[in-house]
C-alpha cells in the first residue's frame, strides 16, 4: 500500500513534468533552429545557464536538501504548523539572493573569465566576449528568481503540495517558446549558417536575455497563489536568531560543501565545453542539449518519486525507524529503475534517431553532431538514479557531512576523467568525452552510496535488487536486440532521414523494444514494471 501511495503521490508531479518537458524540448529545438550548435549558440547556452549555477553554487543546495525536512520537522512539532520557521527562511533568503544577484551583475565579467576557455581572450574573440558578458548580465537577474521559485516550491513540497512545483516551468518554456519565435521572425534562422561562428548584436543579446530572465520570473509568480492555498500565510520576519534557523544553517554547511564540489566539476566542464566550441567542435549547447534528453525518465519518473517519498523519509528518520527508511528507498529505486533502464538501453541504439527529430530541423547535420553525446548519456543514467536516490536517504537523516565526502569523490572522478580525455580528443569529441566522464564519476558514487547507505540503515532490499536487474538483463537484452533489428530493417532511409523519418524509425525502434519490455516483465514476473504499467492503465481508466 506505501508503494502504490507513492505512485500516485508522484503522478502529478509526472504529469506536470512531461508537459514540461515537451515544452522545453521545443524551445531546445526552436533554438538550435535559431542560433545552431556552434559558437553562437554556447554564448547564449552559456550566459542563460550561469544564473542557475551560480544560484546552485550559493544556496541551491540548502533549499533542495536541508529545507524540507527541516519544514516537515517544524511543521510536526511547532504550534503554528511551521508557519513562522518558514516565513523566517523565506526573508532572510530574499535579501540573501537579491544582494548576490547585484553584485553578480556588477562582476559579470570576473565571473566568465572563471568559466570560458581561454579562446575567448584571444584578440579575434573580443566580440565574442562582450557579447557573452552582455548576454549574461541581462541573464543574472535569474539567479534572485530561480532561488524564490525553488524555495517556494520546498515550502509547498513540505506541505504535501506536489503539484504547482512541476508545472510552473512550462510558463517559462511557454514564454522563451515566444521569444525564440520572435528571433526568428526579426533576425531569422541561423543553423549551419556561417554565421553560426559569429557574435551576436545589441539587439538579439536584448531580446534574448530579457525574454529569458522573463520566464524565470513567470515560473516564480505561478507558484505564489498556492502558498496560501496550502495552507500557509507569510509575513515578512527578521528574527533571525531562532535556534531552528541556526540549525538549518549549520546543517547547510556541509551541503554548500556538497554543491561547490558539484559545480566546481562543472565549471571544468563548462570550461572544456565552451573549448570545444571556440576550435569549431561540440561545445556546452551540445553537452547541455543532450543532457536535457537524457533527463527525460528522470525528470518524469525518478524526480517525481524522489520528491514525493522525501517527506515520508523525513518522517522515518524523525521517528528513528531507519528500517522502514532503508525499505522505502530501495522499493523506490527499483520502481525508477523499471523506467530508467529501458531507457539507458535503447537510447544508444535510437541515438541517431533521436538527435533527428529532436535537432534534424535545421539540417542532418546538427543531427549528427548530436547523435555520439546523446548515445553515451543514456547508460551514464542507471549510475545517476541510483547516486539520486542514495542521497534522498542521507539528506533525510540529514548526514550532509557524509554526502560531501561522497560527492567529493564523484566531482574528483569527473573533474580527473575529463581534463585526461578531452585535450587527447578531437573539437568534434569534446561533449562526447565529457559525457564518459559524467558517466565514469556517477558508476564512482552510485557504488559508494549505495553501500555506505545500506550500513546506515541496515539494508536496502538488496536481495530483491538483485533479482530484478537479473530479470532485467534478460527482458533488455531482448528488448535491444528488437529495437536494433528494427533500425537495421529501416536503414533504406538514410542515416539521418530527417525529423519526419527519424520519428518514424526511431519510434518504431523504441516501440518494438519496449513492447519486448512490457511483455518480458509480464513473463518474468517483474513486479516493479507490471506495477507501474498497471497504476498508469489504472489512472488512465479513470480520466
Amino acid at each position: 500500500m506505501t508503494e502504490q501511495r507513492i505512485l500516485a503521490s508522484s503522478a502529478v508531479m509526472a504529469a506536470g513534468t512531461v508537459v514540461s518537458r515537451a515544452s522545453g524540448y521545443i524551445r531546445a529545438t526552436l533554438l538550435v533552429v535559431a542560433l545552431g550548435s556552434g559558437l553562437r549558440g554556447d554564448l547564449f547556452a552559456i550566459a542563460n545557464t550561469l544564473p542557475n549555477m551560480v544560484y546552485i553554487l550559493l544556496a541551491g543546495g540548502i533549499f533542495n536538501a536541508v529545507l524540507v525536512p527541516q519544514l516537515v520537522r517544524r511543521i510536526k512539532d511547532d504550534a503554528d504548523g511551521g508557519d513562522a520557521y518558514a516565513s523566517r527562511v523565506i526573508t532572510l533568503s530574499a535579501l540573501f539572493l537579491g544582494a548576490v544577484t547585484v553584485l553578480l551583475v556588477l562582476v559579470a565579467p570576473l565571473v566568465l573569465r572563471i568559466y570560458l576557455a581561454d579562446g575567448y581572450l584571444d584578440p579575434d574573440r573580443a566580440a565574442h566576449l562582450e557579447s557573452i558578458i552582455d548576454l549574461t548580465r541581462w541573464c543574472l537577474p535569474q539567479v534572485f528568481f530561480y532561488g524564490m521559485y525553488v524555495l517556494v516550491g520546498q515550502v509547498l513540497n513540505a506541505r504535501g503540495s506536489f503539484g504547482p512545483m512541476m508545472w510552473a516551468p512550462i510558463a517559462n518554456n511557454l514564454l522563451s517558446v515566444l521569444m525564440l519565435v520572435v528571433y526568428l521572425v526579426l533576425h531569422g534562422a541561423t543553423g549551419r549558417g556561417p554565421e553560426r561562428a559569429d557574435a551576436l548584436g545589441t539587439g538579439p543579446e536584448v531580446l534574448l536575455g530579457v525574454g529569458s530572465t522573463l520566464g524565470i520570473v513567470v515560473q516564480f509568480l505561478v507558484l505564489v497563489p498556492y502558498l496560501r492555498a496550502s495552507g500557509f500565510t507569510y509575513r515578512p520576519r527578521f528574527d533571525f536568531r531562532d535556534p531552528e534557523l541556526k540549525r538549518t544553517l549549520s546543517l547547510g554547511i556541509w551541503t554548500v560543501l556538497f554543491v561547490v564540489a558539484t559545480q566546481t566539476a562543472y565549471l571544468v566542464v563548462v570550461k572544456l565545453a565552451s573549448g570545444g566550441a571556440v576550435d569549431d567542435g561540440t561545445g556546452y549547447l551540445v553537452y547541455s542539449n543532450s543532457l536535457l534528453i537524457m533527463m527525460v525518465p528522470h525528470a518524469i519518473v525518478t524526480v517525481s518519486l524522489a520528491t514525493a517519498i522525501l517527506p515520508r523519509l523525513s518522517s522515518y528518520a524523525h521517528d528513528g525507524r531507519l528500517a522502514d527508511l532503508g525499505s522505502t528507498v530501495g522499493s523506490t529505486l527499483r520502481t525508477s529503475l523499471a523506467l530508467v533502464l529501458p531507457f539507458a538501453v535503447l537510447l544508444p541504439i535510437t541515438a541517431g534517431d533521436v538527435a533527428g527529430f529532436a535537432f534534424g530541423w535545421a539540417s542532418a547535420e546538427e543531427a549528427a553532431t548530436f547523435a555520439p553525446t546523446l548515445a553515451v548519456f543514456g547508460p551514464a543514467l542507471v549510475f545517476f538514479t541510483v547516486h539520486y536516490f542514495m542521497l534522498r536517504g542521507f539528506y533525510a537523516m540529514e548526514m550532509t557531512r557524509l554526502v560531501f565526502f561522497i560527492q567529493l569523490a564523484v566531482s574528483l572522478t569527473n573533474i580527473a576523467v575529463a581534463t585526461v580525455l578531452v585535450p587527447r580528443g578531437s573539437p568534434e569529441d569534446t561533449a562526447p568525452l565529457l559525457v564518459v566522464a559524467y558517466l565514469a564519476s556517477y558508476a564512482v558514487g552510485a557504488v559508494a552510496s549505495y553501500v555506505l547507505l545500506r550500513r546506515t540503515v541496515g539494508g536496502l532490499e538488496t536481495p530483491q535488487l538483485v533479482r530484478f536487474l537479473v530479470r532485467m538483463a534478460v527482458v533488455l537484452t531482448a528488448a535491444g536486440a528488437a529495437a536494433w533489428l528494427v533500425e537495421l530493417s529501416m536503414a533504406g532511409l538514410g542515416e539521418y532521414p530527417g525529423p519526419l523519418g527519424s520519428l518514424l524509425r526511431g519510434g518504431l525502434s523504441a516501440a518494438a523494444g519496449m513492447l519486448v519490455v512490457l511483455l518480458g516483465a509480464r513473463l518474468l514476473r517483474v513486479r516493479e514494471v507490471t506495477g507501474l504499467v498497471d497504476t498508469v492503465a489504472a489512472r488512465l481508466r479513470r480520466t
